[in-house]
């Protein structure tokens, strides 16, 4: 991923924030209010995510179809949808980007949905590792016994999260 680069930021007016919450409540349920703000900005980056600024904070952002937390955002308003678990081995791959990989997967919550965003969390203590993608709903992913269930969009230490404002 290319450095990102801010245009300009602006406020969004209530009604477009409405509908991200509304985008973002389809995604993740009655969690969505944790992502409620005072104010709600837009970025205007290099980014191909669009990113909204909770309280100046970029703690959602959005592709083609989906609105989701970025990781910033799951870590700091934790919600408990969305959930891919992975085992403790596969923590250093995943806080470096890497892909999920059915062995390393040990837990699946029912909402994940292939083509959705997910989070991805470790075992011990539930903390976000990254934000993804699912390619399988939760059953079929829990039939699988390997290859890739999740491509990984957003981890720590990548440009989304070295963002400043």
């Amino acid at each position: 991923m290319a450095k990102i680069i801010i245009k300009k930021r602006h406020s969004v007016r209530k009604s477009q924030a409405a509908d991200i919450l509304r985008s973002l409540e389809a995604e993740i349920g009655p969690s969505a209010e944790l992502f409620r703000g005072a104010q709600i900005e837009i970025a205007e980056t290099t980014c191909q995510y669009q990113i909204y600024l909770v309280d100046k904070q970029p703690l959602v952002f959005s592709g083609e179809n989906w609105v989701f937390p970025t990781l910033k955002g799951a870590i700091s308003r934790s919600f408990p949808e969305r959930r891919v678990t992975v085992d403790m081995g596969a923590v250093k791959f995943v806080a470096n980007g890497a892909d999920i990989m059915r062995p390393g997967i040990t837990g699946v919550t029912d909402d994940v949905l292939a083509g959705h965003p997910v989070q991805i969390v470790e075992e011990r203590h539930g903390k976000p590792l990254a934000i993804g993608i699912s390619r399988f709903d939760a059953a079929a992913m829990r039939e699988q016994q390997q290859g890739k269930m999740v491509k990984t969009l957003h981890y720590v230490g990548d440009e989304i999260w070295n963002l400043e404002f």
